[in-house]
């Protein structure tokens, strides 16, 4: 054992301390741990030792983690010591945090696969910016996520299930068993939805943080393109790719933003973000919503397939716009879109991106210090796929699809793809989010579902939160497993707020404000065995 380890381990809380004194970790925000970790009721040595217990007690029955960090305990046993000697980073001072699998993590025995064996071994030149910035901020990077592989760029529905990966298996939800955790950030939404640690990173390109966010009953942000570096990410689009928390708390969210937001040499979609940038955290507290405008795009909202399928949505959404009147927001109905119809048929989106995927890829995959797989290219990766049957196209999930379709792709400089990435961008602003907005002059647009709000703002390059909503009754019929469920009861659903570039804190606003009121995560817990049941005190 080396000797800091040592030295912590010895210098662990007593056993006079009263039980209260532990926040629970299935709810533990940030605050609560650092206040903690600050008095001296347990040390990030304990932290990590419980949440690491945790993760084994449900792992495999969830599969959202791929693996942990083995040197997360002398990590954390050399932040106690800087913080005994009075050098704490922050509120993040030796809180553990899990990302995802597509986020570069050098050194410490972790690899950075997007859930691939193409990948396995490889080496990374450096950690991605934004992990570079929780390191700097005293974060402990517990563990690497299971993920829809490749970010669910590889086959389309039906072909390869949400939360798959080769190298992680199936994920899978921990509100309903056997559930669909959805994708592609699934494993860091059941990380923290069943407290594996304190907070986890996800990725988006459109959906892949808001969707598993509302399915996993958290808050999830999906940034403003730029605001967060995507250098050293496992890319699909330049254009529409983000980094971005997802967490039990609106608070939690906002804390994590702050640190991973800034620019970055390597990003140079970072330059368009102010030079000064908020803390996100004084957009909390705010006992009302007074002069907030908020815009239902109805017609979109009807226009959205998900009705039939959740049970309950619609109700909870009706009541989530009393709550908002109540907190004295200005609701303005039938704030719509135009070219509603183009812009949920995605072909112009999927036109643009099977492009930008390629190209991406391709230069995240040069860049990379050494491939023990020779995997190079997007055409290496199919050639490996091919060629590892076993390992990569198990029973039902032979397509890759969109891959091939990736790989046969033009460049940049084809007039088609250039078409594509302007009408894409129109689609989600000038003719969606903006113009909702300016025609009725608001701040904010509200939906009860990820759709259209997550597609508008992924092609746009906007802000998105989700902050839960509610759960479907416990008299819905359970799906059928495909292979994993699709609806049943007691899955939750979440608000999606949106607006314009860069502002995000305008939607954390509203977000905390809403949370604060209703409290909807705490009417439901996990299934019991996906439950995890050690804390803090049971490692002392």
């Amino acid at each position: 054992m080396p000797d800091g380890l040592a030295s912590a381990v010895g210098a662990s809380v007593s056993f006079d301390v009263p039980s209260d004194t532990f926040p629970d970790l299935y709810e533990a925000s940030i605050e609560e741990l650092n206040r903690g970790l600050s008095q001296g009721h347990f040390t990030s040595v304990d932290l990590v030792k419980a949440y690491l217990a945790r993760i084994d007690e449900v792992n495999d029955e969830l599969h959202a983690v791929i693996e942990t960090n083995s040197h997360a305990l002398a990590l954390a046993a050399e932040l106690d010591s800087a913080r005994a000697a009075g050098q704490s980073k922050g509120i993040l001072h030796g809180i553990p945090i899990i990302v995802k699998d597509n986020i570069s993590t050098l050194g410490e025995g972790m690899q950075t696969t997007a859930g691939s064996h193409a990948l396995a071994g490889s080496v990374v030149p450096r950690d991605a910016h934004v992990v570079s910035l929780l390191r700097n901020a005293g974060a402990i990077i517990l563990a690497k996520a299971n993920l829809s592989e490749w970010s669910y760029f590889r086959g389309g529905k039906g072909k390869i299930a949400s939360g798959w990966s080769g190298r992680g298996g199936q994920c899978t939800n921990p509100y309903l068993k056997n559930a669909d955790p959805s994708g592609s950030s699934s494993g860091s939404a059941v990380c923290a939805a069943v407290g594996l640690a304190a907070a986890t990173l996800g990725t988006e390109t459109d959906g892949s943080i808001i969707s598993p966010s509302r399915l996993q009953n958290l808050v999830g942000i999906k940034p403003t393109v730029g605001l967060t570096s995507r250098s050293g990410v496992v890319p699909i689009s330049e254009y529409q790719d983000t980094v971005g928390p997802m967490c039990r708390s609106v608070a939690d969210a906002a804390i994590i933003l702050s640190v991973i937001a800034g620019k970055d040499a390597r990003d140079p979609f970072t330059d368009e973000q102010p030079d000064a940038l908020p803390d996100y955290t004084a957009a909390l507290g705010h006992p009302t919503l007074e002069g907030v405008r908020i815009g239902v795009p109805r017609e979109a909202i009807s226009s959205e397939d998900w009705v039939k399928d959740y049970p309950g949505i619609i109700p909870a959404f009706e009541e989530a716009l009393e709550v908002l009147k109540g907190l004295k927001a200005t609701v303005v109905e039938s704030a719509e879109f135009k070219e509603i119809g183009e812009l949920k048929e995605w072909k112009v989106e999927l036109q643009a991106l099977t492009v930008e995927f390629k190209h991406c890829l391709n230069n995240y995959l040069k860049d990379l210090v050494e491939v023990p797989t020779a995997v190079r290219s997007l055409g290496d990766i199919i050639a490996f796929n091919d060629a590892h049957p076993e390992l990569e196209k198990p029973p039902g999930y032979e397509d890759q699809q969109m891959l091939e379709d990736g790989d046969k792709a033009n460049g940049y400089d084809d007039e088609q793809y250039q078409e594509a990435r302007k009408r894409r961008h129109e689609l989600g602003s000038t003719l969606g989010i903006d113009h909702a907005l300016e025609q009725n002059q608001l701040d904010v647009l509200v939906f009860p579902y990820k759709g259209v709000a997550s597609s508008a703002a992924a092609t746009a390059g906007y802000p998105v939160i989700t902050v839960p909503l509610g759960f479907t009754p416990n008299d819905t019929p359970l799906g059928e497993a495909k292979p994993t469920i699709e609806m049943g009861p007691g899955l939750p659903f979440g608000l999606c707020l949106t607006g314009t570039a860069f502002c995000e804190p305008t939607l954390i606003k509203v977000a905390h404000t809403f949370e604060q009121k209703t409290k909807h995560r705490l009417r439901r817990r996990a299934y019991e065995a996906a439950t995890p049941r050690t804390q803090i005190k049971d490692v002392l």
